[in-house]
């Protein structure tokens, strides 16, 4: 274990050593995975999201938000969008927590996340909404409204138990002014549902399905785990489980994957302290390449030819002198003044008042700034 925090240990502390790491090598291009592993009631979502009583409760999703829009405020030689994904994966079906349409009473309700694969054997969520964040606020409210959907119980061990998975993503890309190369990545913050036995947690009926699921996909992402452990196996398991399709980048691919072992201090939890620690250590067995994720965009390209296009074609006609003297109509200067207020409107520092090569429709804009 490269640390270990004792029960005194503050969010703050866990941020800066575990989760600031990773959102750099994610703002540099890199993708990130951090998820937290451990028996029910020792501390998994208290890490992850974090406590509603104190503000300095916060855990890893809220703070590493904070964390990067504050870098986005103080970098502007870099365009970032953002866009926020949260997935659930309860009794091996996926679904779409940050679904708008839906006020959901019930999980069921929410839209199914469904796994499509393609000949590259790239992963695809269909149903899974990408929800664009400008601001730390918006990210923060929908962080709260995935969470509100949630499925908890409660548990002899725990009373507001996380019955399930949880992918909490954040999918930022960047870009220069005026460059058409974006660097994407994204960060994906898990909190696991808890492991343990199932004759100690004395559950039945529902809870007791739910714990069988729970058990079962934790095993199976035990199974991938120990098959990338092993040098020479040919055939990673990822297939079994939905949750280790999701992360099959995180496991063993490209990406920068942190794990967090969360460990009750309790005589009467030893075994599964025990069982928590050698998962960990198999955790730290894999070697993982993350390579930086840069490419060009075919649109921007596009984009910049033709308004570059339309640029000399205005540059010409201003050349060959084909100017005009008659006067503007109401409805031209209409339109110049809903194409100036766009123009002022927009944020985008790149973009440009496209007039045409008319001298008397530049005079007017002037003359309207002024």
């Amino acid at each position: 274990f490269q640390k270990v925090f004792d029960q005194a240990v503050t969010q703050e502390e866990i941020f800066e050593t575990i989760a600031k790491p990773v959102a750099d090598s994610v703002l540099a291009g890199y993708n990130g995975t951090i998820f937290a592993y451990g028996q029910t009631g020792s501390g998994k979502t208290f890490t992850i999201t974090g406590g509603a009583e104190r503000y300095s409760d916060r855990g890893i999703i809220p703070r590493t938000l904070s964390y990067l829009y504050q870098h986005f405020s103080q970098d502007s030689s870099m365009l970032y969008t953002t866009h926020v994904s949260y997935l659930e994966i309860y009794n091996e079906v996926g679904y779409d927590l940050l679904d708008a349409h839906h006020e959901a009473s019930e999980l069921e309700e929410l839209p199914k996340v469904v796994i499509m694969e393609d000949p590259d054997q790239n992963i695809h969520l269909r149903n899974l909404s990408l929800q664009q964040s400008a601001n730390e606020e918006e990210a923060l409210n929908l962080l709260f409204l995935g969470d509100t959907n949630r499925m908890i119980a409660e548990t002899p061990m725990n009373q507001a138990s996380t019955r399930s998975h949880c992918i909490f993503t954040v999918h930022l890309c960047r870009r220069e002014p005026g460059s058409a190369t974006v660097r994407r990545s994204k960060l994906h913050l898990v909190d696991l549902a808890g492991s343990e036995r199932v004759s100690k947690t004395s559950l039945g009926g529902q809870l007791l399905t739910e714990a069988k699921y729970i058990n079962l996909s934790l095993h199976y992402l035990e199974q991938v785990i120990i098959s990338l452990s092993e040098k020479n196996r040919s055939h990673i398991p990822y297939r079994n489980s939905m949750m280790t399709s999701v992360l099959r980048d995180s496991l063993g691919g490209n990406c920068m994957t942190t794990m967090i072992a969360t460990i009750s201090v309790d005589k009467r939890n030893i075994d599964e302290s025990i069982s928590t620690c050698r998962f960990a250590q198999r955790v730290a067995l894999i070697k993982n390449e993350a390579i930086l994720n840069e490419e060009l965009d075919p649109a921007l390209l596009i984009a910049r030819m033709k308004r570059e296009i339309q640029s000399l074609k205005e540059e010409l006609s201003m050349v060959t002198g084909e100017q005009r003297e008659d006067k503007l109509t109401q409805e031209e200067i209409q339109k110049l003044e809903e194409l100036l207020k766009a123009f002022l409107d927009d944020p985008d520092p790149e973009v440009t008042l496209s007039l045409g090569a008319d001298m008397r429709k530049i005079q007017h804009c002037f003359s309207m700034l002024k």
